[in-house]
């Protein structure tokens, strides 16, 4: 009970930034669950594994209930989402798949490396200039593309790509984090499926996990992040956003060079 009590409690922090800046949660969770997955005497060699398919799994219902917040601010927009995902979902799976035969010291510093990038973009805070509009259909399948194989290494929604990349565009920011959570869905249920397939026949995985995702820790954090990603998605609309993203981004830099000390 206490370590459902403890996926509980982390996906419920996740959800809430989930809905204010459209993540998927995975870089924040993916760090904490593999130090309670360790604290559990998981597999040595495979925790970083379950931590990243279990956050990729959980970013199906987070991302879930922070675009149903979104919708009711008209914060989706649909042709983006149908022009991009194709793309994204695709290279989710690819890295998924193949995630297996990476070493997890190694995935531990892709991981590390991404994180930090991205915390630095949101630190920063800079906004690129608007573009006219989004490319075409094939440079913009390959800009997908290469969004959806770094978020598949890093069990992210991909929002920490997307979102700079729509504002490029010239979309709107409130409107560029909605999209950028529906896309994660697709992307997050591919990688999922890429996770599963890649740790099915793993030996020494813990009870109650579907490769390299465990059930158990997927439904607390499930139940967490549902019911406080519409807060932040509410809170979106409220808040100084570029602050809380700071704030954010600091808590990035904690959680990856955690990851990296105790995982190179």
């Amino acid at each position: 009970m206490i370590w459902f009590a403890s996926y509980f409690l982390a996906g419920a922090f996740v959800g809430v930034f989930a809905g204010l800046l459209g993540i998927g949660g995975g870089m924040t969770l993916v760090p904490v669950l593999a130090a309670l997955f360790a604290a559990q005497h998981f597999s040595p060699d495979h925790v970083v594994h379950l931590a990243l398919g279990t956050c990729m799994a959980g970013i199906v219902f987070t991302s879930t209930s922070s675009v149903r917040a979104h919708l009711r601010f008209d914060g989706v927009d649909f042709g983006i989402v149908r022009r991009m995902a194709p793309g994204m979902t695709v290279g989710s799976l690819a890295a998924t798949l193949v995630s297996g035969w990476i070493p997890q010291h190694r995935l531990a510093l892709v991981f590390a490396v991404i994180v930090f990038c991205s915390a630095t973009q949101m630190l920063l805070n800079r906004r690129p200039t608007a573009a006219r509009s989004l490319p075409s259909a094939f440079p913009l399948f390959c800009i997908s593309l290469a969004i959806g194989i770094v978020a598949g290494l890093v069990s992210a929604g991909g929002a920490f790509m997307t979102i700079p990349f729509m504002l490029w565009c010239g979309v709107p920011m409130t409107r560029a984090i909605g999209t950028g959570a529906m896309m994660g869905i697709p992307l997050a249920f591919v990688g999922t499926i890429g996770y599963i397939v890649s740790g099915w026949n793993v030996a020494g995985l813990p009870p109650h996990a579907v490769g390299f995702v465990s059930l158990p820790a997927l439904s607390g954090i499930v139940c967490g992040s549902v019911l406080t990603a519409p807060l932040g998605a509410r809170l979106a609309h409220r808040l100084p956003v570029p602050v809380l993203k700071r704030i954010f981004a600091c808590l990035l830099y904690v959680l990856a060079g955690k990851m990296l000390w105790t995982y190179w």
